[in-house]
């Protein structure tokens, strides 16, 4: 039999958390068989999608804000009705050249609405193709709960029009989605809980350092950089410091950073071995990204979050509650963040036990193959069975 035919489209517009939720799950796909082409619209970012994945990069548009209002093109514009039509016109061309057993839209349509130029066609596209593929959504846990009235009805009408399965990439017994989602109930049939997508155990890494403190992508982690280079002054001089400020701060931004950085204190725009540098860790000091906390999860590393809620958003604010209320991690909140506080909670978190296995499933990735390819097989029995 050949290998079933994964689609997988996923736009990152500020952060790469998207980008990178979506290239464990390829990766996962493609380890279990399936031929995965990814589909990204955002920009370029070393490391991923990942090495052996098919690629088809669209012209790439970012968020024009931190409030994500507006697309910017890769020159910082504003993207025209000509730039929309073009990557509309390039994405369906894509899809029928794939001819796709399967379709993951991570996000969408609970997400991306700035994409809907491209994506609403694509689902058009899909429904009136000859063999119509099975299509997916890919959603993380917990969603953004500040919407316009009337999103939420029209997200259930989309999918119940146009889509197979509801993925979620989180542990019930964390979140489920309902919580997040009021009308989840409506498409309860659709949804199935995968896990969190964390990375398989990290070996550490050769470098060791006391302290991590990364910033995601970097778009937004300027102030929490500074913050650490301050705090790293007053606390002992003794304690190793990696700094990751993330690849899409500014070089000017990097630089200065860079100069300010006293002894002991290493500055980096990335590190490939991340989740191994975790491991050897006393403590994480980050935005509670889905990501990047599937990353001390898994490496059962010390965490102080400071949850991203810039442009009214509260999925960081809310993941790290529960994991404080859990033990797993302590919270400083955006807004307080000074040198002083931050010393003063990281000497804090310095001192507390190493936390306990968490008691969530973090198969995530794996577990998703498995479903698609359970439904697949679902698929082509129901016509012997309705005969």
């Amino acid at each position: 039999m050949s290998k079933r035919r994964v689609f997988f489209y996923v736009q990152h517009l500020l952060g790469i958390g998207h980008l990178a939720r979506a290239s464990r799950i390829a990766k996962a796909l493609s380890v279990d068989g399936f031929d995965v082409t990814m589909v990204t619209g955002g920009a370029p970012v070393p490391g991923f999608p990942g090495e052996g994945l098919a690629t088809i990069a669209l012209p790439p548009v970012t968020a024009g804000d931190k409030g994500f209002s507006g697309l910017s093109d890769a020159d910082g514009n504003p993207v025209t009705d000509a730039f929309q039509q073009h990557r509309k016109d390039l994405l369906i061309e894509a899809l029928h050249a794939s001819k796709p057993d399967v379709v993951i839209i991570e996000a969408f349509p609970f997400g991306r609405r700035q994409m809907r130029f491209e994506l609403l066609p694509l689902l058009d596209a899909i429904a009136a193709m000859e063999r119509r593929p099975l299509v997916a959504t890919s959603l993380r846990d917990i969603l953004q709960e500040r919407v316009k009235p009337g999103r939420a009805e029209e997200t259930v009408e989309l999918v119940k029009a146009h889509f197979d399965l509801v993925l979620v990439h989180g542990d019930p017994a964390f979140a489920r989605l309902e919580e997040t989602f009021p009308l989840a109930g409506e498409i309860a049939q659709k949804i199935a809980y995968t896990g969190l997508v964390a990375p398989p155990p990290p070996a550490e890494a050769n470098e060791k350092f006391d302290i991590v403190v990364s910033a995601g992508g970097g778009a937004v982690g300027k102030d929490l950089i500074s913050a650490a280079l301050g705090a790293a002054t007053v606390l002992p001089k003794t304690l190793r410091w990696c700094l990751i400020t993330g690849p899409n701060l500014p070089q000017s931004d990097f630089d200065a950073l860079a100069a300010a950085a006293p002894d002991g204190v290493s500055l980096f725009r990335f590190r490939q071995d991340f989740a191994g540098l975790l491991a050897g860790a006393r403590l994480s000091v980050s935005q509670a990204g889905y990501n990047t906390v599937c990353d001390i999860l898994r490496a059962r590393c010390g965490s102080l979050l400071i949850p991203f809620t810039a442009g009214g958003e509260t999925e960081q604010s809310t993941r790290a509650a529960r994991l404080e209320r859990l033990g797993l991690a302590g919270v400083l909140p955006e807004e307080g963040i000074t040198s002083k506080r931050l010393a003063r909670d990281i000497e804090a978190m310095l001192v507390r036990p190493k936390p306990e296995i968490p008691p969530l499933d973090l198969s995530g990735a794996a577990r998703t193959a498995t479903i698609l390819r359970e439904e697949l097989q679902q698929r082509e029995f129901r016509p012997s069975r309705s005969a």
